[in-house]
Order: structure tokens, then C-alpha cells, then sequence
């Protein structure tokens, strides 16, 4: 199955926007065992445009395109869509009441410009946009499909999954089963984890693939399986989970692709504890993670931003003496964090973080990137010096998902 993928915009080119709509459309195909072949970026220009879409016709069996739809001059897509499959523009109906339903929704005017979203080509086959104003249109010519999404992203994520890629399966879908099995590596490296593993992938079955997937602070393992006997693929990505177990044994602390937080809270969950977190470096961004996860709140209790020494002795209990002597960014000043902040909030268990984000306040013994990461849990106190390179984000929210990291680490062991 050949697809590609067509982002349209200037904001794109300029910078101004992130493109992640292309990868969003290929994680969610990938559950198919469909892959991108290509990924092409245009600004609004219709020559470009044009260019873009011809090219991949004739090379693809699907096309997606994503933005120039909105209703502003700069948005040309719709009359580069008209020039290459004809036709002419007509007001549909069930559009028209779509796009009165969202505006109300969103307490915002109709007015003429959002009403010509209304307007589509008559060559197209239209799917309702429930997310937002700009409808998807469906083309066809010879074998091929070209299907237009919207470029907000929220939009294109939650169309493309409730209706795009179905219709696409029921059109182009095989008669095979696609299967996945994820483990989170932590702790190794990914070119030490290819070391380990490299005898074991050479004896991969046709029909498995491993994909090393680094992010920040660990790795992703992602091992596939594609099969017509849906029953023999599970069994055998089964067995071969069970086998990387062994060979890379407690460096695994994850056995499905989610963020941190939220494999954290499911492991707080089956336990019955409860958690609370004391930040100082990280300023509250341990705590924006795990609250981002709906129904967090049965599990985390609350948190200390303890961003000035006078609150860390004041709220949490840390030993002045300790601040004095060792300074704030040291392993007994987290970890009085860890049990002060456990101690005010009644918790089970905790996180405290203290380091130095930088782009100042480092020093030879205690350079920009250092972080004091200390978990309290009921069997066992944990307290580490971690060094992390980058910019003030990157520090932040690398010690943010290695604390995360420590703590399921800490109560699953």
C-alpha cells in the first residue's frame, strides 16, 4: 500500500507551526501495517500544490492532504482540488447546518466567510467534520484516493480515526492481522539494548519486526507482528515479549506505550497508594504531567513547589543546617523533600526533585543540568544525582520523566 501524505501551509515553511498532523495520520494507518512512503510540504501556492498532489496520484494509492481549507483567502485548496478533478462548487446542505452547529457550540458568529466552508466541489464526496467547520472531501480517480483533512490538529486526529481510516480500511483493507507489543526500556542506552539484542532479532520470524524507538529519558521498543492467522501471531508476539524480558530483565519498566504519568498512576492505582510531590527545579512540572491525566486525582494528593529555600524548611521540614552545608541541590536535602512533602499531605508515597536548570547558577562540582531526584514509598527511600544535558526545558522535562521513571521502578520491583 503506497500513501502519501501532502501538509499544506506557509505557517509550516515559515516555522510558525509544527507540522505533527503527518505523524499523527501515520501512527494511527500503522495500525494497519500500512506505512508512509512519502511526506511532502507545500506552502499555500497553487502551482505548489498542484505539483504535489499530481505527483503523488500517480505514485500512491492514497493521498492525505491536511490544512489550506479554512475560509480565509490564503487557504486555495479547494480551487487547486476543483482544477485537477473539476467539477464546480456547490453549497451542501448538511455542511451548512454542520458548521451553524459548531459555531453555536463555540458561542461564535456565522459569518460569510466560515459560511462558504459550506462550499465544496461536486466531484467530491463529502465527510461531515464533527470536530470543526472545514469538511473532509473524499476523491477518487482510477485506483487511487485522495482524502483533504483539516489542519488543526485535533480535528484531523479525532476525523481521521472516527472516519477517514475506516472508510480507507473498507476500501484498500487486507485480510491480515497487525499486532504490537511495547516495552519501555530504562537505564540502557539504544545502541547498548541493539548490542544485547542482536542475536536474538537475527532470529526474528519474517513476520516480526523490532523498531528502537529513543525518547527522552528512555526507549521505546516496539516489536510488530503481521500474520493471516490472527491467533499464531499473538501467541508468538507473546512469547517473544516474555523473551525480552529475560535478556533485558528490570530495565524494563513499562509493557505498554504510555506516558510516564500515567503508567505511574495505574501502578499507584493497583497498589492502593496515594502520592504527593515536592518541586523545586522542575517547578510543578511533575505535577502538570500526572494531572494531565484524566481521573489522576483518586491516586495524587497534592504538591509542594518548594522553589526557595525558606519553603523548603518552612512547608517541608528540610534540616536549615543541610541547606547551609550541603546546598539545596544535594541528595539530603531531596530527600528530606520527599518525606516533608509525604508527611504534609498524608501520602504514601512521593517525588521531590532539586537541581539546576540553568542557563546560570552552575558550578564546577555542580554544573547546569544537575538534579537531586529522591521517592519515598512505604517499603523504601531512593535518592539519586542525575546530570542532564540541554536547555532549561529540556533539563526540566527530562528529570521529570526520569523521576516518573524511578518511582514505578521503586514500588514494582
Amino acid at each position: 500500500m503506497n500513501i502519501s501524505i501532502i501538509v499544506i501551509g506557509d505557517e509550516i515553511l515559515l516555522g510558525q507551526v509544527t507540522d505533527t498532523n503527518s505523524g499523527e495520520i501515520a501512527r494511527i494507518i500503522g495500525s494497519s501495517n500500512w506505512t508512509v512512503n512519502r511526506v511532502t510540504t507545500v506552502g499555500d501556492n497553487a502551482a505548489d500544490i498542484t505539483s504535489a498532489i499530481e505527483s503523488s496520484l500517480a505514485t500512491s494509492d492514497i493521498v492525505i492532504t491536511t490544512g489550506g481549507l479554512g475560509p480565509t483567502k490564503d487557504d486555495i485548496t479547494k480551487s487547486v482540488l476543483l482544477s485537477i478533478f473539476g467539477g464546480e462548487l456547490v453549497q451542501n446542505e448538511e455542511v451548512l447546518q454542520n458548521v451553524k452547529k459548531i459555531c453555536e457550540k463555540r458561542h461564535i458568529e456565522l459569518n460569510e466567510l466560515t459560511r462558504t466552508q459550506a462550499l465544496v466541489p461536486s466531484t467530491a464526496k463529502i465527510i461531515q467534520n464533527r470536530a470543526g467547520t472545514a469538511p473532509i472531501m473524499w476523491f477518487e480517480r482510477g485506483n487511487s484516493v485522495l482524502v483533504t483533512l483539516p489542519g488543526v490538529p485535533h480535528e484531523t486526529s479525532q476525523m481521521m480515526k472516527a472516519e477517514v481510516f475506516p472508510r480507507l480500511l473498507s476500501k484498500f483493507g487486507e485480510d491480515v492481522t497487525v499486532s504490537h507489543r511495547n516495552l519501555l526500556v530504562y537505564g540502557i542506552i539504544e545502541s547498548k539494548i541493539a548490542e544485547i539484542l542482536d542475536s536474538w532479532e537475527d532470529e526474528l520470524p519474517e513476520c516480526l519486526h523490532l523498531a528502537y524507538l529513543p525518547v527522552p529519558g528512555y526507549v521505546k521498543l516496539r516489536l510488530d507482528g503481521v500474520h493471516k492467522d490472527g491467533k499464531y501471531i499473538n501467541e508468538l508476539l507473546d512469547r517473544k515479549a516474555v523473551e525480552l524480558h529475560k535478556l533485558l530483565g528490570d530495565a524494563i519498566f513499562a509493557d505498554e506505550d504510555l506516558p510516564v504519568a500515567e503508567i505511574a498512576l495505574k501502578e499507584l492505582r493497583k497498589r492502593g497508594l496515594t502520592l504527593s510531590t515536592a518541586e523545586s527545579c522542575t517547578g510543578g512540572n511533575i505535577a502538570h504531567n500526572i494531572t494531565l491525566v484524566s481521573g489522576s486525582s483518586d491516586v495524587y494528593m497534592g504538591s509542594v513547589v518548594s522553589y526557595s529555600n525558606d519553603v523548603k524548611v518552612r512547608l517541608l521540614g528540610v534540616d536549615r543546617s543541610l541547606i547551609d552545608n550541603l546546598g539545596a541541590v544535594s541528595e539530603p536535602v531531596a530527600m528530606q523533600m520527599a518525606n516533608g512533602v509525604a508527611r504534609a499531605t498524608k501520602t504514601d508515597c512521593s517525588i521531590s526533585t532539586s537541581g539546576i536548570a540553568g542557563p546560570g547558577g552552575g558550578s564546577a562540582e555542580k554544573p547546569v543540568g544537575t538534579v537531586c531526584i529522591a521517592i519515598h514509598t512505604p517499603d523504601r527511600e531512593i535518592v539519586t544525582t542525575k546530570f542532564f544535558p540541554g536547555n532549561r526545558s529540556r533539563i526540566i522535562d527530562r528529570a521529570t520523566t526520569v523521576a516518573l521513571i524511578m518511582l514505578i521502578k521503586s514500588i514494582t520491583v
